[in-house]
C-alpha cells in the first residue's frame, strides 16, 4: 500500500476517534501541570494571571474565526461530524478563499492558547507536532472525499488556495451573510471547552500542585469561578434553545 494510501486509512480512522485523542496525553499533562507551577512560583502572581489572560484570549481568537467561518457557510458543511465525511457544496468564498482549512486553523489557535497558559515548551512543542500529524492525516482524507465529490472545482480550489497559512490577498466576499444565531447554535461547545480548559488547568495547578488552600484561592482566582459560571451558563442556555425551540433555527443553516 501506497504511503499517501495509508496515511488516508489513519486518518479515517483518526476521523472516527478524534473525540477521545486528548486522552492520550494525560501523561505529558501531568508532568506539565508540576512545571507550570514552578514557572507561576518564579514569574510572580500578577505576571503569571496577564499571561493566563493573554492566553485565554488567544484562544477567545480562534473560536472567533471559526465562529466567523460558521456563520457564512450553509447547513452540511463545515460541521462537528465525527463519523463521516460530508458536504453538500463546497465553500469557496469568505475564509474558503484565503485557506483550505480555516476551522482548523480556529482549532490550532485554541489549543495553542491553552498549552501556552501552562508555560511550558516543550508542551507546547508536543502538541503543536501532534496536531499537525493529525491535522496532515485527517486534510488527506477529506481532501480525497472533496475530490471524489467535487471533481475539477475542488481541484481547482486547491492550486491557488493555501492548505493552513491565509493568503488574505486573494480574500471573496462571502456568499451568504453572516448569521450569528448560527454561530451560536453551532460553536458553544468551543466556548465551553475553552472556558473548561482554562478553569481546570487554574484548579489543578494552584491547589494541586501549589498546595493553595481552596478558600485562598477561591478569594484570589475569584476571576475564573466567575467567568467559568458564566459560560457554564451561556452554554447551557444555547443548548437548551437548540434542542427544545427553534430561536436559533435559520433557514438553509
Amino acid at each position: 500500500m501506497k504511503l499517501h494510501d495509508i496515511m488516508v486509512k489513519d486518518g479515517i480512522r483518526i476521523f472516527r476517534w478524534r473525540s477521545y485523542l486528548p486522552l492520550l496525553f494525560i501523561g505529558p499533562l501531568l508532568l506539565a501541570f508540576g512545571e507550570a507551577a514552578q514557572m507561576e512560583a518564579r514569574m510572580g502572581e500578577v505576571v503569571e494571571d496577564i499571561w493566563v489572560l493573554l492566553c485565554f484570549l488567544l484562544s477567545l481568537g480562534g473560536l472567533a474565526l471559526r465562529g466567523y467561518t460558521v456563520g457564512h457557510v450553509p447547513a452540511g458543511t463545515s460541521g462537528r461530524n465525527a463519523k463521516a465525511q460530508r458536504a453538500q457544496r463546497l465553500n469557496t468564498t469568505g475564509m474558503y478563499s484565503v485557506v483550505r482549512n480555516p476551522l482548523y486553523l480556529g482549532n490550532f489557535i485554541i489549543l495553542l492558547g491553552v498549552v501556552l497558559s501552562l508555560k511550558v515548551w516543550w508542551l507546547v512543542l508536543i502538541v503543536t507536532m501532534a496536531f499537525f500529524v493529525y491535522m496532515e492525516r485527517i486534510i488527506l482524507t477529506e481532501e480525497k472525499f472533496l475530490s471524489e465529490t467535487f471533481g475539477d472545482d475542488y481541484l481547482k480550489w486547491c492550486q491557488k488556495t493555501p492548505v493552513i497559512v491565509p493568503r488574505f490577498s486573494q480574500w471573496q466576499k462571502p456568499d451568504m451573510p453572516f448569521s450569528l444565531k448560527t454561530v451560536l447554535k453551532r460553536e458553544y461547545q468551543g466556548l465551553l471547552g475553552i472556558g473548561t480548559a482554562f478553569f481546570v488547568t487554574e484548579v489543578i495547578v494552584d491547589i494541586g500542585f501549589e498546595r493553595e488552600p481552596f478558600a485562598q484561592w477561591l478569594t484570589e482566582d475569584i476571576a475564573w469561578p466567575v467567568i467559568y459560571g458564566l459560560i457554564v451558563v451561556t452554554c447551557l442556555t444555547l443548548r437548551y434553545l437548540k434542542k427544545n425551540t427553534k430561536v436559533l433555527a435559520v433557514d438553509g443553516r
